[in-house]
């Protein structure tokens, strides 16, 4: 499953937080000026993937997630953007240079308060199972 998603290297140690915090800025707005974030930062053994939230899922094991062609366009807009603002590069960028930014709104951070911020997905937040305890 990880070889199908959008391997990145970080430019600093710090740009882990930077571009965790960016991503909540950066999504899909609904007419209530919701912005529900798109993409999520992983960090997976000593990597680090921009991952659209519905490939969390499926890492997850939700058996019903559909991710679409165009999700996966919307995710290499968007690391495309971070790579831009230099807060990482891309590896293996010739495996994602299809992208698109169709329905993409990019909050500033002086606009922040204006909107309500909403995940679909929580990075570390599935439940841990019992029987390994």
């Amino acid at each position: 499953m990880v070889e199908n998603f959008l391997e990145i290297t970080l430019k600093k140690p710090d740009d882990f937080l930077k571009i965790a915090e960016t991503l909540t800025r950066i999504g899909v707005v609904t007419k209530n000026k919701e912005l529900v974030q798109t993409c999520h930062i992983l960090h997976k053994r000593g990597k680090y993937y921009v991952c659209h939230f519905l490939e969390l899922f499926k890492l997850d094991g939700v058996e019903k997630t559909a991710l679409t062609d165009d999700d996966v366009l919307r995710r290499n807009g968007i690391a495309d953007l971070l790579e831009q603002w230099e807060l990482c590069s891309i590896v293996q960028k010739d495996k994602f240079s299809d992208k698109s930014l169709n329905r993409i709104k990019v909050v500033p951070f002086s606009q922040k308060k204006e909107y309500t911020l909403k995940q679909n997905y929580t990075v570390g937040g599935r439940k841990k199972s019992n029987q390994n305890l």
